[in-house]
């Protein structure tokens, strides 16, 4: 059956931050007590925050960390829990949508240690959200502003928590290209291709529809075509990329991901590989594996602009090798001898029994031996 929800208004387009007062006195009173999230300082003296100071009472935090982990997302309630605010108002990446609504979730709670923190995640006693939130990404790549899932990650115990709740999605989300756009080529490229990858599992994840399959191939379609334009530095690329990434977003906050998001997540907790890169290595070899599964699997290869699983391989590292980024996990140092225990951590509840097809800890240690070697390497085995 085919079944679609998503309450979050979404504005997208250059200079729409400018709305985020506009829509704040639509809901909260003067006065009213704001907790204003961001990633780099300079955020706060951009115009449009820099006004709420004379209508609010802003609670100011910059939060520079990426893949928050418990232990972070606790200090942080601990800094800011006396606030219980009207609105968190999360301006930045993936990291700072997650802990801006894991903090929404999370107000209200007595909560002692990262031990409690841990319990009230695990089993999901967070209930209705104290506080909404608005989104405002800096990146395009991880449509958080549109989901209603926080990750937090916890690598003392190995493993990545969520943090979800259908009352949670953002009141609102300002997508506004111009954000992004001093962004290192890297961190764009890795944003982009985690978003194609986001739009990817949400077309073949078990749990698709026929609303999230449309809006994925339209995702898909959007920042395939603008990946030159944005390694050529053109500036309309990144506008492309704002709504690739938005429509990625309302695609697999439907849906969710699939075996390359959960094959990804130890990747990234041990060995630091930025999200987009590890995930974008695994989406030819799931692809492959996938495609018998795959409804109008010539569909999805159209708005990839491939004719197969290979060719794709080819151009995700053409496209981290353009931006100076590894291409294989050996060149991101991972060690040969540690690809039993990622495989074994590659089983994520949720994502991994999401994908089409099923899989193990051996198929998902012969994936991580296939994108191991150099690119030279495993074309000439």
């Amino acid at each position: 059956m085919n079944q679609y929800y998503n309450p979050v208004r979404t504005i997208q387009g250059v200079g729409c931050v400018e709305e985020i007062g506009a829509l704040l006195r639509s809901q909260v009173p003067e006065g009213a007590q704001i907790l204003l999230l961001v990633w780099n300082e300079s955020v706060f003296e951009l115009p449009a925050f820099a006004a709420l100071d004379d209508i609010y009472s802003v609670h100011k935090v910059c939060f520079n960390e990426s893949n928050p982990t418990v232990e972070q997302l606790f200090d942080l309630f601990c800094q800011t829990r006396d606030c219980i605010p009207a609105f968190v108002i999360a301006v930045g990446g993936g990291s700072i949508m997650d802990v801006g609504k894991a903090l929404c979730c999370l107000y209200g709670k007595e909560i002692s240690d990262t031990d409690a923190l841990r319990r009230i995640i695990s089993n999901k006693e967070y209930g209705k959200p104290a506080a909404r939130w608005i989104g405002v990404p800096t990146t395009a790549g991880t449509g958080s502003e549109t989901t209603c899932w926080a990750t937090i990650w916890d690598p003392t115990k190995d493993c990545k928590r969520s943090i979800e709740s259908r009352d949670n999605y953002a009141w609102a989300a300002l997508v506004d290209p111009d954000l992004a756009a001093g962004m290192p080529i890297g961190l764009a490229v890795s944003s982009a291709l985690d978003a194609m990858a986001h739009a990817v599992e949400s077309y073949w994840a078990r749990a698709t529809n026929c609303v999230s399959r449309a809006l994925a191939l339209q995702a898909v379609r959007t920042i395939m075509g603008a990946m030159d334009d944005l390694l050529d530095g053109k500036a309309q690329a990144h506008d492309a990329m704002a709504q690739g990434s938005m429509l990625a977003g309302l695609a697999f906050s439907n849906t969710k991901t699939t075996a390359c998001h959960s094959i990804s997540y130890p990747l990234t907790m041990h060995y630091h590989i930025p999200h987009g890169a590890a995930v974008s290595l695994l989406l030819a070899p799931m692809l492959a594996v996938n495609a018998a599964k795959i409804t109008d699997l010539s569909a999805l290869l159209d708005a990839l602009q491939v004719r197969s699983a290979d060719e794709l391989e080819d151009r995700i590292r053409g496209y981290l090798a353009r931006a100076g980024l590894p291409v294989s996990l050996e060149a991101w140092g991972v060690r040969w001898e540690d690809l039993h225990h990622l495989a074994a951590l590659g089983l994520t509840p949720g994502r991994a029994d999401n994908n089409p097809v099923e899989i193990n800890p051996e198929m998902i240690e012969t994936i991580l031996e296939k994108v191991y070697p150099t690119y030279e390497m495993s074309k000439g085995a």
